[in-house]
């Protein structure tokens, strides 16, 4: 008996080594189909937070990967109906998520939970501060509205919603914005590069966690305060991976995490600094806690936003270029033909409004792209992009073309569906048409189901008219006025193509300026 048992050894030894080398492969395999993947985007100052709880997660089966992306090019990249979606967005507001959704980006209206905060404050220059009688005596929104201070545009920056919030508050509210838009910039980042400008601005709204990045600035509270920066962890409608985003949820809402938020600047969501919370940098104390205060919800910011467009002048323009052979024909005295000049008038546009408008070009005639009469030339960019870019160059290079016929009908409401999909608030949205025309596709839909399609589209809570410019002789004013009327918008015409220049002018002052800013 005891010499067979090295051979019982032997033998059970190699089964089980066999086994293992059977067995392991499989084991591997098995590990690699268990991989899940958990897509996350989230605002730049929040992902790094975002990451480290990602990572103490520990879970071989679930692969977490963070994209860090500004949450303004996000919300667009999501409204595009062909776009992938994250599995989770964590944007810097709930505001996003209010713009997103209303662009249709997705069907089932969706919420985010706060991970963290961050106030809106006014960042005042210590030498503002000063003048101020600060430190001695506290810093109110009322006191430092009383200098030259620059707003990030509300339309753009959930910063600069709530600084309007708070200033709507203020009993010199209407002058305090009419102030504020002549230093109007598109971002926080453009106002901060103002400070030691030729025409340097003594303060303006920025999150307190840029704030505490920024040498020199000191902050003051809104009394009351004003939304946040909220930080909503949303978990989109499309993801498979939800139980795994409620992990990760979870984690981020687990006090461990308040040590990171206090390191990349930023607050619980309760408002609280977390454990440290007299941090302070160049003699600048940050309050102990400030209140969360809700998001206002999307018809009161539309309403309010549609105001400050109107003092701010920002608006969003669709236009739409009538490309037909017509458009070429000459104009007598100019030496150019019609469509050169309304080009010339497209372009003088660019001019009558302020860079941070948006505008947007689209061409139509027959045919012009597969089945349909229209095409884009220019995405809908601001002023200043476009400026930049060479969007101009585009935009001289149009030409007639020949033996194209006018697909007016399909092409109106081919746009004027889009603009009213990526309506924006706090800007005024128009539409324009500028044709020399009337409708030629008889494939196309008719005069009174494109009426009634328009009248459809109607939100009285988010206006967007359009306006109709005809030009020369053959334009149609009453199919023109038929159209605009059914927008709230009005058409203008002119004999003379040469004068379109003119009537371009005339129909957006009217409709970029309201009353009683602007009389009629």
């Amino acid at each position: 008996m005891r010499r067979r048992r090295p051979a019982i050894v032997f033998g059970v030894l190699l089964v089980l080594a066999v086994a293992v080398w059977v067995g392991y492969p499989h084991l591997r395999f098995s590990s690699a189909d268990c991989t899940r993947t958990l897509d996350v985007t989230a605002a730049p100052e929040i992902a790094p937070v975002v990451d480290e709880a990602a990572r103490r997660l520990a879970d071989p089966c679930l692969r977490v990967v963070v994209t860090s992306a500004e949450s303004a090019r996000t919300g667009d990249a999501l409204a595009d109906p062909g776009a992938d979606h994250p599995d989770v967005w964590i944007p810097e507001s709930t505001v996003w998520l209010q713009r997103t959704q209303a662009r249709r980006a997705w069907e089932l209206p969706v919420g985010g939970t706060s991970i963290a905060s961050s106030p809106v404050v006014l960042g005042v220059t210590e030498q503002a501060a000063r003048t101020l009688g600060w430190p001695g005596e506290p810093l109110t929104w009322a006191k430092v509205l009383d200098l030259r201070v620059g707003l990030p545009d509300p339309a753009r920056d959930p910063v600069g919603l709530s600084a309007v919030l708070g200033v709507r508050r203020l009993p010199t509210a209407t002058a305090a914005l009419r102030r504020l838009s002549a230093d109007t910039e598109e971002r926080v980042a453009d106002l901060m590069a103002r400070v030691d400008g030729p025409e340097p601005l003594a303060a303006f709204p920025v999150s307190e966690q840029a704030l505490l990045r920024h040498n020199g600035l000191v902050a003051a509270y809104a009394d009351p305060p004003v939304p946040p920066l909220d930080y909503p962890f949303t978990v989109m409608p499309r993801s498979g991976e939800r139980d795994a985003a409620q992990r990760l949820l979870a984690e981020l809402l687990d006090p461990r995490t308040a040590p990171a938020l206090t390191e990349h600047g930023l607050r619980r969501p309760d408002g609280s600094a977390g454990p440290d919370s007299e941090r302070t940098t160049s003699e600048r104390t940050t309050a102990a806690t400030v209140p969360p205060v809700a998001v206002p919800d999307t018809d009161v910011a539309d309403e309010m936003l549609n105001q400050w467009a109107t003092i701010n002048l920002s608006g969003r323009l669709q236009i739409l270029l009538d490309v037909s052979g017509s458009m070429g024909q000459p104009v007598p005295g100019t030496g150019l033909n019609r469509m050169a000049v309304t080009l010339k008038a497209t372009e003088a546009g660019f001019d009558l409004v302020k860079p941070t408008t948006k505008v947007g070009i689209s061409l139509f005639s027959t045919k012009l792209d597969g089945d349909r009469d229209h095409r884009e030339l220019l995405p809908a960019r601001t002023v200043a992009e476009h400026l930049s870019g060479d969007s101009l160059t585009k935009l001289r290079a149009v030409r007639a073309i020949e033996g194209g016929a006018t697909g007016l009908y399909d092409s109106v409401l081919a746009t004027y569906r889009a603009a009213r999909q990526n309506w924006e608030p706090g800007r005024l949205n128009v539409v324009v048409v500028m044709t020399d025309g009337r409708n030629e596709d008889a494939d196309s839909i008719t005069s009174d189901a494109l009426l009634a399609e328009l009248r459809t589209l109607q939100d009285p809570r988010r206006p967007l008219p359009l306006v109709g410019l005809g030009i020369g002789p053959d334009a149609d004013l009453d199919e023109l006025t038929a159209i605009a009327t059914a927008t709230g918008g009005r058409a203008f015409t002119t004999p003379d193509p040469a004068a379109i220049d003119g009537i371009f002018y005339t129909a957006l002052s009217g409709m970029l300026c309201q009353p009683p800013l602007c009389k009629p």
